[in-house]
């Protein structure tokens, strides 16, 4: 069954939280008992563990040569203590980049929602549990939290590139990672769903434009600043702000704005980043070589 955001709220109030009603929802629609679905969700919590160490390979590299290998330059810079962002989100950072490489170098990934913004919820996730002490199964919660905003975004809108931009990647990405931080931290369902809101308000109108068609450039640096964006949303609903706009009217903000982008900004690598000559040279000099 398809919910908004705000049926999802409605029914937590009567349940113990978000988390309860999208697994006892999982189950009935998928005909199996909840240990069942919320074993499904910590394999998947396991492979993104997985994904980031791969990814975190300093010897990593893409077929093209343009990415990979830039996590760990990231990750060193944190254990420096150089990371202006701190501990807490400058893990979340490396990680969401790790989890974004090794994607494009054909690495098994959670697509959370999609491939091209698979880093970001598990950006989060595992900096929580390594640096908050989230447990596995609150960490499983968090994902199932995270899996209703997502829901709730691809049924209203989009979460693909080519049909709404990159807002309907990263921009669900982020605002589900931020509905899962806020439920880590306490928040209630309707301040996930403000997080939400929020993350989603904040990245309306990313274009989508990977260069030469491939889900690197800009795309695995988008996971990490999307990172930032779902933090700061959980930030400003935990203190206390709400959202001014019903989470559902943002979700169909961004689908009205994604629908009158131009076909260049849709994942058609013609327009903004994909059209730079610098890294358009860049990417022929290396397929050149290949």
């Amino acid at each position: 069954m398809d919910y908004m955001l705000r049926e999802w709220v409605q029914l937590a109030r009567h349940e113990k939280s978000i988390a309860h009603v999208a697994v006892m929802v999982q189950a009935q629609e998928s005909g199996v008992t909840p240990e069942v679905v919320r074993e499904t969700m910590r394999h998947h919590l396991q492979c993104m563990k997985e994904s980031v160490q791969n990814g975190l390979d300093e010897r990593l590299r893409s077929v093209t040569g343009l990415t990979g290998g830039q996590a760990a330059m990231l990750l060193s810079w944190l254990k420096g203590g150089r990371c202006l962002c701190g501990s807490l989100l400058g893990k979340a950072e490396a990680y969401a980049l790790a989890t974004a490489e090794c994607n494009a170098c054909m690495g098994k990934i959670v697509a959370a929602p999609t491939a091209g913004a698979c880093g970001i919820l598990p950006g989060a996730i595992l900096a929580m549990m390594e640096e908050r002490g989230v447990t596995e199964e609150q960490a499983v919660d968090a994902l199932f939290v995270a899996a209703a905003v997502g829901q709730s975004i691809a049924t209203q809108s989009s979460i693909s590139g080519a049909e709404g931009g990159c807002q309907a990647e990263c921009g669900a990405a982020a605002a589900m990672a931020a509905a899962a931080l806020t439920f880590l931290e306490g928040g209630k369902p309707q301040q996930c769903a403000d997080a939400a809101a929020f993350a989603l308000m904040n990245l309306l109108g990313l274009v989508c434009d990977p260069v030469g068609g491939l889900v690197e450039v800009p795309c695995v640096y988008r996971n990490v600043g999307s990172s930032g964006v779902a933090f700061t949303a959980a930030d400003m609903v935990l203190s206390g702000i709400r959202c001014p706009i019903e989470p559902d009217e943002v979700i169909l903000a961004m689908k009205e704005v994604g629908d009158a982008l131009p076909a260049s900004l849709r994942e058609t690598g013609e327009g903004g980043c994909a059209a730079c000559e610098s890294i358009r040279a860049r990417l022929q000099m290396m397929q050149g070589r290949m």
